[in-house]
This record gives C-alpha cells, sequence and structure tokens, in this order.
C-alpha cells in the first residue's frame, strides 16, 4: 500500500459528492423525508408510516432522484405516472416528487450554505500531488454548483454528475456505468482506478464495476453493511488513508 492508503498499482481516484467531499448528504436525507412525509400524509392520512432513515439508506442515497423516488414508493407498494423531467413540483409524478424535493434542497443549501469535509480536501491535495487523475462522480445535477460554492471545482480532471448522465443516457447507481465513465474520460483502467462513496448504491457500483479498491466512507454507523455491499476498506474521514500534500 502507498502512503496513499491505496494499492500502488491505483492511478486514479474517484470520488463521490454527498457525504465523502461534502456535508450535503445529510442535507439530501432531510429534503426527501420532508417530501416523502409529506406526500404520505396527503395520501394516506395522520396514520402513515413515515419515511426513515433505513429508507433513505436502502433506497434513497446515492440514486439519480428519480430512481429514489421510484425505489422507495415500489417500497410501499405505490406506483405513480412517470410524468417529463419538467414537471412542476406540485405534480403526483414520479419526476414531480423528484422536483418537489430538489427544490427543498436548494432551499436547504441556500439557507445554511455548503460545508465540506477538512479531510477529504487535503487528502485530494495529497492524491493530486503524487499525480493521481481524481473525478467526481455524483447523481446531483446541482454537483457543479455545489463544487464552486466550496472552490473545489478545479480539484478534478473530470465530472460525471446528473447533468452529464443524462445527456449520456448513463444508468446511475448501483449500476457501475457513471463511474466507468469517469474512468474512461480520465483515460484509466477501471481495475487502476479506486471508488469512494459512503453510499451502499455507490459499493454495489463499485463491486459490479470490478474498480481496483472501494473506500466506504462511514459517516452515519454502517461500516458493516458498506462492507457487506463491496468496500474494501471503510473509514470515517479520508484523513485515516494518510497522505501529505
Amino acid at each position: 500500500m502507498t502512503e496513499l492508503g491505496l494499492p500502488e498499482d491505483i492511478l486514479a481516484c474517484l470520488f463521490d459528492l454527498d457525504g465523502v467531499v461534502t456535508k450535503t448528504a445529510v442535507v439530501h436525507a432531510a429534503a426527501w423525508k420532508e417530501m416523502f412525509d409529506a406526500f404520505l400524509r396527503e395520501r394516506e392520512g395522520e396514520h402513515f408510516r413515515p419515511f426513515s432513515d433505513g429508507d433513505y439508506d436502502q433506497y434513497v442515497d446515492g440514486r439519480p432522484r428519480a430512481d429514489g423516488v421510484r425505489t422507495f414508493l415500489a417500497s410501499r407498494g405505490i406506483e405513480l405516472p412517470e410524468g417529463a423531467p419538467d414537471d412542476p413540483p406540485a405534480a403526483p409524478t414520479v419526476h414531480g416528487l423528484g422536483n418537489r424535493k430538489n427544490v427543498l434542497v436548494l432551499e436547504k443549501i441556500r439557507t445554511d450554505g455548503v460545508e465540506a469535509y477538512d479531510g477529504t480536501l487535503r487528502y485530494l491535495e495529497a492524491v493530486r500531488a503524487h499525480g493521481l487523475r481524481t473525478a467526481i462522480v455524483s447523481s446531483s445535477a446541482n454537483c457543479r454548483d455545489v463544487l464552486r460554492a466550496i472552490d473545489a471545482e478545479d480539484r478534478f480532471d473530470v465530472r460525471i454528475d446528473g447533468v452529464v448522465a443524462a445527456e449520456r443516457k448513463l444508468p446511475g447507481k448501483p449500476n457501475p456505468d457513471t463511474f466507468l465513465a469517469a474512468a474512461h474520460d480520465l483515460g484509466v483502467d477501471p481495475s487502476r482506478s479506486a471508488v469512494f462513496e459512503d453510499a451502499l448504491a455507490g459499493m454495489d457500483a463499485g463491486r459490479s464495476g470490478h474498480f481496483g479498491y472501494v473506500v466506504g466512507v462511514d459517516r452515519v454507523g454502517q461500516t458493516d453493511a458498506l462492507y457487506a455491499h463491496g468496500a474494501d476498506v471503510v473509514v470515517k474521514d479520508l484523513a485515516e488513508l494518510g497522505g501529505k500534500a
């Protein structure tokens, strides 16, 4: 292992955004809960079963927005029309609910701002100082704005986010396609690329894409689940891996 805590043959690092680079995973989770609880309350009355942390981890976290809506609704036996990506937030459709959640998360980010994990930013500096290529891989359509908010856009050679995935028609996590696209754009074989993820869907993507190393980042106490879904190592902060710029 190198002083970066990675196998010697790793040439590229592929980072998820929310929960790995930025402290926005909790913001997204809160927005999903607010949206789904309001939807379920309206549909089922005051005795509805609320959206839980477990629901977020299993059905939503790391997935593209519409996929998260579909997967959670299916877990409750609910079917809605697909609608269209530009559906208004009030529309009773899959895309409408997804857009409703996005309005909420953008409001929360505008109100509270965006914070980066200092350990990740230091690790990024070290990775780049050692000559490794870097990519950001996120299902978020707001990825570029978030990176600019923390002044980190120039720390990544490649960006594969929700906008790029839609343009290229790439299926989102747990499929490996967005990570594979990042490795391709960096000109590095997946077997020589490391994936950094905090979501179980991201672990699944790292495993099924046959990447050289998969780092699970445990911000919420799910170390065992991250290992079960394919992590080679799990850390609470990337600073634990070492690395000095």
